[in-house]
C-alpha cells in the first residue's frame, strides 16, 4: 500500500505567496482552491455521503465565480456511472494533455473507477481520483459505503494515497498532480475520510510532499542528456544501415515530441512505422508514413519490419500485439536502438543494442543536431522504392462489391468529409481496428482508444471527455453495438449538457472481434457472441435521451449522403449502421505467429514466397 509520508515538506519560496496563503479553510475549500491551482476546467464525478463536504464547496465556488456569460468555472460533469466519469476524464486528459479529474464518494463510487483506474495506468494517462472515505474514526470497521480503496487501487495505479492526517490533505493533493503528470504520466488516487474534508485548517498554498526518491529520479532523468559518443554510435549505426525504420509508440505522443520526429524522420528519411497508441505521432498521410503495425496493422507496415535492418523503438514497449513473438520481431535488424523516459521498459521484451533513458522530444533533438553538424546525409532511395512497392501491392482493401455496408466503407466516407482533422474515440473490438486502420491521423491526441487494456465502454464517455476538452473540435466516438452497451447510459449526459458529439455504432450484431477468433480458431462455434436476440433498438434510445439527429442505415447507396448530412448537424448526432456481420478485421496476426505468418485475409494480398525471398537476399546490410 502506497501511503503519505508522515510529515509534509514545504515547496521551495515562491516569488509570491499565494493570495489566500494563511487563510483557515476547511478541508473540502482546500481541495476545490488546489483544483483551481491546478488549472482544472471541468471536472467528473458522482455524489454520494461521503464526498458531500467536496462536492459542496465546488457548488459554492462555481456559485461565487460565475463568468460574465452565466457559466460556471469549473463544471461538475455527472455521468451515469462513477466508470463513465474515470472514462471522461482520461478522454479530457488523452485529448489536451492535462491532467483529468474524476471526484467520487466512498465504497461504490470508488471501486466504480477501478476500470478506468487501471485503464489508464495501462496507456499511461494523467489522471487523478478523489474518492471520499469514511471518517478516519470508521476506517476498518466495515462501516456503511466503505471500501478499503488503497489496497484495491495500489495494484492499479501509479500511486496511491489515504490522507488519515488532516493536516496533510493540501500538500498530498499538490503533490499527487505533481506525480500524475511527471515522468511516465499515470493515474494518482487520493482517499480522503469525510472528517479530513470537514476539519478546518490553515492554507499554505505552495506545500507538498518529501518524496526525494521521486524528484530525484525525475531530475536524473530529465537531466539525462546524450553525450557524443552515444550520437557517434547511433549515427555509426544509420550509416551502416540500408533499411532503417523508426517504431513509434504512445511515449510520443506523452512527451509531445511529434514535430521533433517530424523534423528528425524527414531530414534523414527513415520511415515511420506507428503502434495503435501512437497513431497521429506522425501524420499518417506523410510519404514517410507506414500508419500502423501489429495484429491488426498494415500488412505493408508489419512487412517492413520484417525487412528493415535498424529499428529505432520510441517510446514503445515491444508490447505483445507488437512483438507477439519477440525473437521473430523484426528478424533481420541487425541492429535495435530504443529511446523511452522509463527505464523499466529498455530490453524488458527485446535486447537492444543502444538506448537512452530520458524526455523522448530532447533526445531527439541532440540526435538531430548531431547529424546535422556532422553532415550526414543517408540515401535511403532504394529502401524507400522498396516501401512505396509494398504499400502499392499490399494496401488495405474489403469487399467493395457487396451489397452489404461494409465497415471500412463507412470509415472511409467519415474520413474523406473530416480530412483526418477530427478527434476519433472507439470502444474495443472490430470497429476500433477498423477505426485505426481507414482513419488519417494528421495530428497527436486526435485518437483516443483503450489500448493496453482493450476496455470495452471505453468510446463514448471518453468522447464526452475529448468533447469537454476540445469543445470547438469534431468529436466523433465509432462504436459498437456489443461495446457501446457497457456505458449506454452516457447518451443521456451528452444531451444534458448539450453537447455536439457524433456517436456511430456499426452494429454486426454480435460481439465481432470475439466471433472472428471463434471463426479462426475455435472452428466457428460462437459462443456467447451472438446478440440477434438482443431487443435493443439504438435509435429510440437515442430519442429517448434526446438526440436532435438519429438515423439508422440499412442501404448502402445511401451512405455517403447520410454521412454527410450525419457530419453536418450542429448538435448531438446519432448515427447505427448496420453493416454485414461477417466482415473481418485484416491483417491479423494470430497468437503466437511472426509477420511472416501473417493472415491477410481476401482482398489484401499476401507476399509471395519469390518477394520473401527476394527480400531475405537483397543487399541490405
Amino acid at each position: 500500500m502506497n501511503l503519505p509520508l508522515p510529515t509534509a515538506a514545504p515547496s521551495p519560496a515562491p516569488e509570491a505567496p499565494h493570495p489566500r496563503a494563511g487563510e483557515q479553510l476547511s478541508g473540502a475549500d482546500i481541495v476545490v482552491q488546489i483544483l483551481v491551482d491546478e488549472g482544472c476546467e471541468v471536472l467528473f464525478g458522482y455524489s454520494g455521503g461521503a464526498i458531500l463536504p467536496v462536492y459542496d464547496a465546488i457548488f459554492r465556488h462555481n456559485a461565487q465565480h460565475l463568468r460574465a456569460d452565466g457559466s460556471e468555472p469549473m463544471p461538475l460533469i455527472v455521468p451515469a456511472n462513477e466508470q463513465g466519469a474515470g472514462f471522461m476524464a482520461a478522454g479530457l486528459a488523452r485529448a489536451s494533455g492535462k491532467v483529468g479529474v474524476a471526484v467520487v464518494t466512498s465504497g461504490p463510487g470508488a471501486t466504480n473507477l477501478v476500470t478506468p483506474i487501471r485503464d489508464a495506468m495501462a496507456d499511461s494517462v494523467p489522471m487523478l481520483a478523489i474518492c471520499g472515505q469514511v471518517p478516519t474514526s470508521a476506517l476498518g470497521s466495515d462501516a456503511f459505503q466503505e471500501a478499503p480503496v488503497a489496497n484495491i487501487m495500489a495494484s492499479c495505479a501509479k500511486h496511491v494515497f489515504l490522507v488519515t492526517e488532516a493536516e496533510q490533505l493540501e500538500a498530498t493533493l499538490r503533490t499527487a498532480f505533481e506525480i500524475a503528470r511527471s515522468g511516465r504520466p499515470g493515474p494518482v488516487v487520493v482517499d480522503i475520510p469525510k472528517n479530513v474534508q470537514n476539519a478546518m485548517l490553515r492554507f499554505d498554498g505552495a506545500c507538498r510532499l518529501p518524496i526525494p526518491g521521486y524528484r530525484a529520479r525525475l531530475r536524473a532523468t530529465a537531466q539525462a542528456q546524450l553525450g557524443d559518443d552515444a550520437c557517434a554510435r547511433f549515427f555509426t549505426a544509420l550509416a551502416q544501415a540500408r533499411r532503417p525504420l523508426i517504431y513509434a509508440g504512445g511515449g510520443v505522443i506523452a512527451a509531445g515530441a511529434s514535430t521533433a520526429l517530424h523534423e528528425f524522420a524527414t531530414t534523414f528519411g527513415i520511415p515511420v512505422t506507428t503502434t495503435l497508441m501512437g497513431l497521429g505521432g506522425f501524420d499518417t498521410t506523410h510519404p514517410l508514413a507506414l500508419h500502423m503495425l501489429g495484429m491488426h496493422g498494415t500488412a505493408y507496415a508489419n512487412y517492413a519490419v520484417e525487412d528493415c535492418d535498424f529499428l529505432i523503438a520510441l517510446g514503445a514497449r515491444f508490447d505483445d500485439r507488437v512483438a507477439g513473438v519477440p525473437a521473430r520481431f523484426a528478424p533481420r535488424a541487425q541492429f535495435i536502438a530504443q529511446i523511452d523516459i522509463d527505464a523499466a521498459e529498455v530490453s524488458k521484451v527485446k535486447a537492444v543494442d543502444w538506448h537512452h533513458v530520458g524526455p523522448l522530444r530532447g533526445a531527439l533533438e541532440r540526435l538531430l543536431r548531431h547529424g546535422r553538424a556532422r553532415g550526414a546525409h543517408p540515401d535511403f532511395s532504394d529502401w524507400h522504392a522498396h516501401l512505396a512497392a509494398l504499400k502499392r501491392d499490399h494496401a488495405l482493401d474489403f469487399d467493395r462489391d457487396s451489397v452489404l455496408i461494409q465497415p471500412q466503407a463507412v470509415i472511409e466516407a467519415i474520413n474523406r468529409h473530416t480530412r483526418g482533422r477530427a478527434i476519433i474515440s472507439t470502444g474495443v473490438g472490430q470497429h476500433q481496428m477498423w477505426a485505426a486502420q481507414y482513419f488519417d491521423f494528421r495530428a497527436p491526441r486526435h485518437w483516443l482508444t483503450s489500448g493496453s487494456m482493450g476496455t470495452m465502454g471505453f468510446g463514448l464517455p471518453a468522447a464526452i471527455g475529448a468533447q469537454f476538452a476540445r469543445p470547438d473540435a469534431l468529436v466523433i466516438d465509432i462504436d459498437g453495438d456489443g461495446s457501446i452497451r457497457m456505458n449506454l447510459g452516457e447518451l443521456e449526459t451528452v444531451t444534458s449538457y448539450g453537447l455536439p458529439l457524433k456517436i456511430v455504432v456499426l452494429n454486426n450484431v454480435g460481439d465481432g472481434m470475439v466471433r472472428q477468433w471463434q471463426k479462426l480458431f475455435f472452428d466457428g462455434r460462437f459462443s456467447a457472441t451472438d446478440r440477434s436476440l438482443r431487443r435493443k433498438d439504438f435509435v429510440m434510445a437515442a430519442q429517448a435521451d434526446g438526440f436532435g439527429w438519429v438515423r439508422r442505415l440499412e442501404r448502402k447507396d445511401e451512405l455517403e449522403a447520410v454521412i454527410g448530412e450525419f457530419l453536418a448537424h450542429p448538435g448531438a448526432a446519432f448515427l447505427e449502421v448496420m453493416i454485414d456481420p461477417d466482415a473481418g478485421v485484416y491483417p491479423m496476426v494470430g497468437p503466437g505467429k511472426s509477420y511472416a505468418q501473417m493472415i491477410t485475409g481476401p482482398f489484401i494480398a499476401e507476399r509471395n514466397e519469390s518477394a520473401i525471398a527476394s527480400a531475405q537476399t537483397a543487399d541490405m546490410f
